[in-house]
């Protein structure tokens, strides 16, 4: 009985986290399942570490965890998700990737006393994991704290254009949920040596000798949970060196914990919640983007803030879908920002192999109009046009998606933020339709 009011939890939590993000109802009632899961024990004369013994022994906790990934593949089916054969193969690769990540982060990286940095979502390493429309300029990273505990973060700047570092408080499903406490970027908010190097402390109170420029705030001793985020984003990720940073443990001696069967319990609930959760959230954001598809739409603030996009960015979410002889023409003249991007998606969220292809363009690879202006042209193949300023996107054999644009910290209102200008031209026309469009700009 336990076992199935555990698999309905995370079949429930999938079925509305769309509402307010995995990070929140989902994980809100997976908190609610945990309270009443711990009556239940102490009524019993039980206490959650014999029963994560139990379940650990018997093979309940595994057969759980089995089940309820078994449950995560309907998100594939939803409505409005395409079954051809290849969309579908995504998605199962799509589901294995999120297991992946989930189990690195929430198990293999999950102890305080240890704590290294991990990246959930990172398309750039040998085996990528992607979702929620991962930056191809960012590498996001990630490690678990204890907000008893002080911590020392160190490395090296490299040349990557920007770097910051932020401390989050508490857990999702907790009271209180995970909030930011303190954000801080290089060079403007911390020291940064001559040769690169940068040293901070992570610690709920500041320590006499430590500069305010060079301390980073836990919020505690309540909540225990912490988390430090590292954000990295590039203008040529092919030619900038990425910052080397490292975070140990000072207060203590930097060694993992002794495992245990509630951790590991622990951990297996949290994966499968998550693997669960997070495709039906963008299944129906994929679903919701096909009312305006092949257009760019300014994306919903608020939405983006709660589902934990930055709020110093601009998002412009929609969908795209092509035949085979026909192209997609973008035009907009970017507002003054420090970087911005487009990219395009397959339907799962997943950002196309950046790896290989050329499936996004930033503000230092694009290439400018003379009237300051940037054509986007999303293609099957390379229109290879002479005497004509444009940027080829490839779409990888993909007939559809998401796409995304974005402008970072953009130095205008939103009511003055520029509306890419969208049509579908035939592949055969492309050379005509830009080379017209070229002229008037010239004129």
């Amino acid at each position: 009985m336990r076992a199935i009011l555990a698999t309905a939890v995370v079949a429930l939590a999938a079925g509305v986290a769309y509402v307010g993000g995995p990070s929140k109802v989902g994980f809100a009632l997976l908190n609610v399942y945990r309270q009443v899961n711990l009556k239940y024990l102490t009524l019993t004369g039980r206490t959650p570490e014999s029963e994560a013994e139990r379940r650990i022994v018997s093979g309940e906790a595994w057969s759980d965890y089995c089940d309820a990934l078994k449950a995560a593949g309907a998100g594939l089916v939803s409505a409005g998700a395409p079954t051809d054969p290849f969309n579908q193969a995504e998605g199962y690769r799509y589901l294995t990737r999120l297991v992946r990540g989930s189990l690195e982060s929430m198990l293999e990286a999950a102890d305080p006393f240890a704590p290294v940095l991990v990246s959930i979502a990172d398309g750039k390493r040998a085996a990528p994991v992607k979702l929620g429309a991962d930056n191809p300029d960012n590498l996001y990273q990630s490690a678990n704290l204890d907000s008893r505990e002080t911590y020392r973060l160190h490395g090296k700047r490299g040349t990557v254009n920007y770097l910051g570092f932020g401390t989050q408080s508490g857990s999702y499903g907790e009271p209180g949920g995970l909030s930011t406490v303190m954000y801080k970027e290089a060079g403007s908010d911390f020291d940064v040596a001559a040769d690169g190097s940068f040293s901070l402390v992570i610690s709920a109170t500041k320590p006499p000798a430590v500069s305010e420029r060079n301390w980073l705030q836990l919020r505690g001793p309540e909540p225990v949970k912490a988390l430090l985020i590292v954000r990295q984003t590039f203008l040529n990720r092919d030619a900038e060196t990425p910052a080397d940073v490292h975070v140990e443990r000072t207060s203590g001696p930097h060694r993992p914990s002794p495992l245990t069967p509630q951790m590991v319990d622990d951990a297996l609930r949290s994966s499968a919640l998550f693997v669960a959760a997070v495709p039906f959230m963008f299944a129906r954001w994929s679903k919701g983007f096909m009312a305006h598809e092949n257009t760019l739409p300014l994306f919903d603030q608020e939405t983006s803030n709660k589902a934990g996009g930055d709020p110093n960015i601009r998002y412009y979410h929609s969908y795209w879908r092509l035949q085979a002889d026909e192209a997609l023409v973008i035009s907009v003249v970017p507002p003054p920002c420090p970087h911005w991007n487009f990219q395009l998606n397959n339907h799962w969220m997943e950002s196309l192999d950046h790896r290989y292809f050329s499936v996004h363009v930033n503000k230092h690879t694009a290439r400018y109009r003379r009237d300051g202006s940037v054509r986007v042209v999303v293609a099957h193949q390379d229109p290879q046009l002479k005497d004509v300023t444009y940027n080829w996107i490839d779409t990888t054999s993909h007939t559809q998606g998401q796409m995304l644009l974005r402008w970072v910290k953009p130095n205008v209102s939103d009511s003055q933020l520029p509306q890419p200008a969208t049509r579908i031209v035939k592949f055969a026309d492309l050379a005509r339709e830009l080379a017209s469009s070229s002229s008037s700009s010239s004129s």
